[in-house]
């Protein structure tokens, strides 16, 4: 897109009704209304109506540290925070020689201070961004070597950011110096335009600047990508495995072939982080898994997928099957395939996946598909590394399934147990992080931060429960949270409840509504209130509320007498 396609979109605003509303703030020490407008008219590619509050120029210290400036007037979702590295070298110059060598430490110090200030002041998340590469021709490469140079402690502050975000679990950082170094130095910005305006970004990198910014907030917001569906021949490997075998397709360190390694060491990365892997190929399924199994430069095996699906049916059917079992959204998957025909055919009949339209050349596929940032995540924790041997044990289950007559025998047998605990300090990664991931199953769809999460562990006022699940086929982890909020005079409201959906039709809901209903007593409250609210997503659990035995008040809002709840039969024990 350009920055007028953006521009236009804004008019679009009247005559559009939009399913999600954003409000963001934008702080810059030079002129910001260009970003703030691209932010705006971007919103509306994501369905998304955003409500820009751009401030005035150079007024970042003000507008945070005043409590009555315009920043605070509403409660904002995102505060977008741009100090551009020409107006920071203004003030380098500015410095005295005997303080530069201390200037990254007063600038973070600066920053952090302004972090805490809006920390205590307002909910929005911080986007932070970093600071890009200026070459300033003072030391010429030995700026490198010389901490007083500005070089020097431009790079010193960029890794002083990073390692700041990492302790405040509200920031994040986008990394505009990454953004500069793909366009290049005069790509990136028109030092022109920025004397005359003194606007510090060219429009170009202005419109990735503001892709990647949703990208951040979308991924805060819940929507993430969560699967790669890989087609094989010409796309994982060159050729043709059932035509040329498995000495004639390329992969390894020799020519075409160092591409495809390439790309599978980055999707072996991937499933590292928490990305499952799936196969979707026209192929014999023996034929198929054939290379994962026997050829030595192979990087993927057949472990790394969650999922292997080879066949004659068209793709579209196949990624359909791929996302019923996994059971995510069709949204939360990204279909990779060197086939122009299979990319549109599957663009046309499953429009809500993402297809990225791949190079002609296969030493392009890497770079191209790097460049997306296809997979921005808000969280990473040590669950993420084991999703994709949760996802296999999940169909070896739904496949043992299949030989009992009914579910309450196969559900017996699978010896299910678990726990539910008070939140703790070890598990406040992993409940943040299935906050922000969970969709399907949620009926309130809040978001929360690790630092959302200690401050209800710590409150008096709130009742917390995560539940652990785990089976004869091994352990699911973490799968669902529950947060009631003490009202006084024997109320309690249920703030909260999300659950993974790897869990469904086990009992699991029952399980945890006869657990909440238990600990509720314990704590006095015997009128339980549960609300619903609908999206986009949620719907599967509509009617969950009355399915546990409360009763419908009307508004999304449930209600049940802890004294009069019969528990439901389960077959899972408490831990």
């Amino acid at each position: 897109m350009t920055y007028n396609e953006l521009k236009k979109n804004i008019k679009k605003y009247k005559d559009t009704e939009f399913n999600n509303r954003l409000n963001i703030a934008v702080l810059g020490d030079t002129a910001t209304q260009f970003l703030s407008t691209a932010i705006e008219g971007m919103g509306y590619e994501f369905d998304i109506k955003s409500e820009v509050y751009d401030a005035e120029y150079d007024s970042i210290d003000t507008e945070i540290l005043d409590p009555s400036s315009g920043l605070y007037e509403k409660d904002r979702n995102f505060i977008i925070i741009y100090m551009s590295s020409e107006k920071l070298y203004e003030h380098f110059q500015d410095t005295q020689l005997s303080e530069r060598r201390r200037f990254a430490d007063a600038v973070s110090d600066r920053i952090e201070n302004n972090w805490n200030v809006l920390a205590k002041n307002s909910r929005a998340k911080i986007i932070q961004f970093n600071f890009t590469r200026i070459d300033s021709g003072v030391f010429g490469n030995f700026a490198l070597k010389e901490p007083g140079s500005f070089e020097y402690q431009l790079l010193l502050l960029n890794h002083r950011l990073s390692e700041l975000a990492s302790e405040h679990k509200d920031v994040f950082v986008l990394d505009i110096d990454a953004i500069q170094a793909r366009f290049g130095i005069t790509g990136f910005s028109d030092r022109k335009f920025y004397f005359q305006a003194r606007m510090a970004m060219g429009f170009e990198a202005l419109v990735e600047t503001v892709k990647q910014l949703y990208d951040i907030m979308l991924a805060l917001k819940g929507r993430l990508r969560k699967c790669l569906v890989l087609d094989l021949d010409n796309t994982l490997w060159g050729g043709v495995i059932g035509d040329d075998g498995l000495k004639g397709i390329e992969i390894g360190e020799l020519g075409v072939g160092r591409a495809y390694t390439d790309l599978q060491k980055w999707c072996r990365e991937l499933e590292r982080r928490g990305v499952l892997l799936a196969v979707c190929s026209k192929n014999e399924e023996e034929t198929a898994k054939e290379p994962f199994i026997k050829h030595p430069d192979m990087i993927l095996h057949i472990e790394d997928f969650a999922i292997f699906v080879a066949n004659w049916e068209d793709k579209a059917s196949n990624i359909r099957y791929i996302q019923k079992t996994l059971n995510i959204g069709m949204d939360s998957l990204v279909f990779v395939d060197d086939n122009p025909f299979e990319r549109n055919l599957v663009r046309e009949l499953i429009p809500e996946i993402t297809v990225p339209e791949l190079p002609e050349d296969a030493s392009e596929y890497l770079s191209y598909l790097q460049s997306l940032h296809l997979f921005e995540t808000v969280t990473y924790s040590d669950e993420d590394v084991k999703r994709t041997e949760q996802y296999r044990i999940e169909a070896e289950r739904k496949k043992a399934g299949e030989i009992f007559s009914n579910i309450d025998d196969y559900l017996e047998s699978l010896q299910m147990t678990a726990e539910a605990k008070p939140f703790d300090e070890f598990h406040f990664p992993r409940i943040a992080e299935l906050s922000q991931r969970s969709n399907q199953f949620n009926l309130r769809t809040v978001r929360y931060s690790e630092e959302d999460i200690k401050k209800l562990a710590d409150s008096k006022d709130h009742l917390t429960l995560y539940f652990t699940l785990k089976d004869k086929f091994g352990e699911y982890g973490l799968i669902s949270v529950v947060i009631v909020e003490k009202r006084g005079k024997g109320e309690g409201f249920i703030d909260t409840w999300f659950m993974s959906c790897r869990v469904l039709k086990r009992g699991m809901e029952e399980f945890i509504i006869n657990t909440v209903i238990n600990e509720a007593e314990k704590e006095g409250i015997d009128q339980l209130i549960g609300e619903y609210i609908p999206t986009a997503k949620n719907k599967m659990v509509a009617d969950i509320y009355e399915r546990m035995g409360f009763k419908d008040e009307g508004e999304g809002r449930y209600m049940v007498r802890v004294s009069e709840y019969i528990p439901k039969p389960v077959h899972i024990k408490r831990a």
